[in-house]
């Protein structure tokens, strides 16, 4: 018996639907293993021009509209000038301090901080948004994010990078006879965001890291190692260090 014309052309055929798929295949495979490799060389700079540019226009629409208005009342559309609003914003903030500091003095300022404290949701804003940029830009490094520390979070034999942010003070050191320590902790990949934890300092463990190292270990769950860290571990890797006593 003859082969029929049908089954002799079937296989080439599935042999050609055979190369097709592979080919697609490693097609699709090239492109997520491209678009990946130009999407972790792009996302750190795009979003860091964007957040930058971001904050110029912000800087630049912040002020200076109004100060042209002001100043050329028949100019119905104030031009855009780059960068002229941010200058302008910093030169108003040094103003403003300069003030602060030297005409009004400190009496004034605790005249405005009564006033706001009779406001209750205006003294939460401003108490908080003044403790935390004291902490950020206070000349007093104790109250910087200056150490990191490992803590046994969220539980005994798990541990968590952390930050201090100085010693506990009041009703919160008051309530314990242990000299307690304000920690932030950050979470993972957005380090600005976290839990502020009281931790006895002597469960507190040391740890040879700078800041920025350390906010890079916790924005990267540990994938982008220090240089400094890796040359330390490229060893046999040392025991973890016990809480202070």
């Amino acid at each position: 018996m003859g082969t029929s014309p049908s089954s002799s052309s079937g296989a080439p055929q599935r042999s050609g639907r055979g190369l097709r798929r592979r080919a697609f295949t490693a097609l699709r495979e090239w492109v997520a293993r491209y678009f990946v490799a130009g999407l972790i060389f792009f996302a750190p700079i795009g979003i860091t021009v964007w957040a930058i540019a971001a904050i110029v226009r912000w800087l630049d629409d912040l002020f200076l509209p109004r100060v042209l208005k002001v100043l050329f009342p028949g100019l119905e559309e104030p031009p855009a000038i780059p960068l002229v609003g941010m200058l302008f914003t910093f030169i108003v903030i040094i103003v403003l301090g300069v003030l602060a500091r030297h005409l009004f003095g400190g009496e004034f300022l605790r005249a405005w901080e009564r006033l706001l404290a009779r406001v209750p949701v205006a003294r939460s804003i401003y108490g908080g948004v003044k403790q935390l940029m004291e902490a950020i830009f206070s000349p007093d490094r104790v109250s910087r994010f200056r150490r990191v520390v490992l803590i046994e979070y969220p539980r005994k034999g798990l541990y968590a990078l952390a930050f201090t942010t100085g010693p506990a003070r009041g009703v919160v050191q008051d309530a314990t006879q242990q000299h307690m320590i304000n920690v932030f902790l950050p979470t993972t990949p957005n380090p600005t965001s976290g839990f502020y934890l009281l931790v006895p300092e002597v469960e507190l463990i040391e740890v040879d890291l700078s800041v920025e190292d350390a906010f890079k270990l916790v924005m990267s769950a540990g994938l982008v190692v220090p240089s400094s860290v890796a040359a330390e571990g490229s060893g046999a890797s040392p025991p973890l260090p016990q809480p202070q006593e």
